[in-house]
């Protein structure tokens, strides 16, 4: 799960953060702005490229890194995986350690790949069939393996328990071994996944995320492997790293460019620092002096800075502004008393001022507004609007609809965000045309553990809620199932990432047919289908598709971002010389 910056984490993703991510930038393709910032230079080798970023860094194990912007760097720095993506204005998927994108059976259940010859390790031993499977069977061991995306496990085709969790514990303990070694086999250099129902772009996945990737049996510390970086890939760590400071990457001698067609490796080195307040590392990017001519900012620009940018051309050649792959939606609590009602739930979409929360952010070189769960980046956009309403939202029409639906107005609702000083504004502009359409809304704002808190059971009264997500890769696969198929969100514990308990047996059935889709343009449109039936029921109305803009020095060459991955900065060109 990807969940946006305004969320929690990225992926991305992002969540994931975002994503994360879908297609192409706006305007000219992944990261390429309309003033040629990032058009493609003459490059050489040399030199010290510097990364400012928050921090601090939660993990650097791949099988625990799940924010969108670590994904991108880690992938492109120190972990590689059997698939990746281009570093080109359209991304496209390409093979990376294996020696083609994966050999498909079975509907989409079995999975097959031949490792490249000559790959290594830092120490110049081979990457082997048996360090991919080493890697993917740690996410099972969920009490030593945990902040990654474990909800890959339950693909595999592993047995599980009574309660749903695997009967394979992990290589530690080691229970369930046998169960693990049928779902993933190795015969040389080549490794098959064999999987419990068709995963058709399971290639993607593992290009997206960094679960699939391998690890060294010998390397293994468990949780303390978290900042011991091993690099497969064109660096590898000087020293040690500091989650709260940073630290250098300095070249593999192992990597072999002739194994890579992806990864340039121009810099000597990286000095990635961590602790820079975001408006700071921007200060910085804009005023361009000293070592910041070679520096560039991990993460996108605060609205605070983005006058600066935009009233100086100088700094606006060295910008770029892309879409990104994350989505601010509202999700209605179906277990609510008042929207269990459908036809409430719609007067309340159609009174969404979506205009007005984009204003609150920033404007619209910060956000887009959306009626889709999948934005215009992503293979999956479907263009529709439900029920008609402009992006301002129509109060009028909506105090319209409650009073055909019979209901007692003003109509009381809580409506639960994440209270930070942007959202604060921008959940009360939505509240004001909400109220204008007959509704009474209280505003829950929450400033800690947030996701954790709207997923458990004593929230499951609130009426509605604000949450952010973007799509682990390019599919509607983890956007549609991940946040509304009830079966795998709903339980005793609370709502999963399916905060609105949307449980509909019609899109379900939909969801199910969409995963069987063998070939990838039709399954993306099949999920645009679930995407517009969802909406059609107002059980999710999606708020703004979210922009992404960077800086960079003036030393800093051939600077684009890869929405593939979520929409950040992609090192794999990056020069300073």
């Amino acid at each position: 799960m990807m969940r946006s910056k305004r969320g929690a984490v990225f992926v991305a993703l992002g969540a994931v953060v975002s994503v994360a991510a879908a297609a192409c930038s706006s305007g000219s393709g992944s990261g390429s702005s309309s003033n040629g910032a990032g058009a493609t230079t003459a490059a050489t080798k040399g030199g010290t490229l510097t990364v400012l970023t928050l921090g601090p860094q939660e993990h650097w194990d791949p099988q625990r890194v799940y924010i969108g912007a670590d994904i991108q760097y880690a992938a492109r720095m120190f972990t590689r995986s059997l698939t990746t993506y281009t570093a080109t204005d359209k991304p496209e998927l390409t093979a990376d350690l294996a020696t083609d994108t994966g050999q498909v059976s079975e509907g989409g259940k079995t999975w097959k790949f031949t490792l490249k010859d000559g790959v290594k390790w830092q120490d110049g031993k081979p990457i082997t069939c048996e360090d991919l499977k080493y890697g993917v069977s740690r996410t099972f061991a969920q009490d030593v393996i945990t902040g990654g995306p474990n909800y890959i496990i339950t693909y595999l085709d592993v047995p599980t328990n009574a309660d749903g969790s695997s009967k394979y514990a992990g290589p530690y303990k080691k229970t369930g071994q046998d169960l693990f070694d049928k779902a993933v086999t190795c015969s040389g250099n080549t490794i098959t996944y064999h999987f419990k129902t068709p995963w058709n772009d399971f290639n993607y996945a593992a290009a997206s995320l960094l679960s699939f990737s391998p690890f060294r049996a010998d390397k293994d510390q468990g949780d303390k492997s978290d900042y011991a970086i091993f690099s497969d890939g064109p660096y590898q760590l000087q020293g040690t790293f500091d989650k709260d400071k940073g630290g250098t990457f300095v070249r593999n001698p192992n990597w072999d460019q002739a194994t890579d067609t992806v990864r340039k490796a121009y810099p000597d080195q990286i000095v990635y620092n961590e602790g820079v307040q975001t408006e700071v590392a921007y200060q910085r990017a804009i005023a361009d002096s000293g070592a910041d001519k070679t520096m560039i900012p991990q993460i996108q620009a605060p609205p605070s800075v983005l006058p600066q940018i935009v009233g100086n051309p100088a700094v606006q050649k060295r910008s770029v502004t892309v879409q990104s792959p994350y989505i601010d939606y509202i999700q209605p609590n179906l277990k609510s008393k008042v929207f269990s009602n459908e036809k409430v739930r719609e007067a309340f979409a159609v009174a969404t001022n979506r205009d007005a929360y984009v204003t609150a952010y920033g404007g619209p070189q910060v956000d887009t507004p959306s009626y889709a769960m999948c934005n215009k980046t992503q293979a999956c956009f479907k263009d529709f609007n439900p029920f008609g309403a402009p992006t301002a939202g129509d109060p009028a029409k909506a105090k319209q609809m409650l009073q055909a639906a019979g209901v007692t107005t003003p109509v009381k609702i809580t409506v639960v965000y994440r209270s930070r000083p942007t959202a604060d504004k921008a959940l009360s502009a939505l509240k004001a045309t909400w109220d204008q359409a007959g509704f009474e809304v209280q505003l829950e704002g929450l400033t800690t553990k947030y996701y954790a808190t709207i997923q458990g059971p004593a929230y499951a009264n609130r009426d509605a809620f604000w949450a952010g997500w973007g799509a682990d890769w390019p599919s509607g696969s983890t956007i549609l199932p991940a946040l509304f198929d009830g079966r795998v969100n709903i339980s005793a514990g609370g709502s999963g990432q399916d905060y609105g308990y949307f449980n509909d047996p019609a899109v379900n059935a939909q969801i199910d047919a969409a995963y069987k889709i063998t070939d990838q343009a039709a399954r993306e449109k099949a999920w645009g289908d679930v995407d517009e039936a969802i909406s059609k029921q107002a059980a999710v109305i999606p708020l703004v598709s979210q922009k992404f803009t960077f800086v960079h020095g003036s030393g800093v060459k051939n600077f684009q971002t890869n929405t593939a991955f979520g929409g950040y900065a992609d090192l794999a060109n990056v020069a300073v010389q």
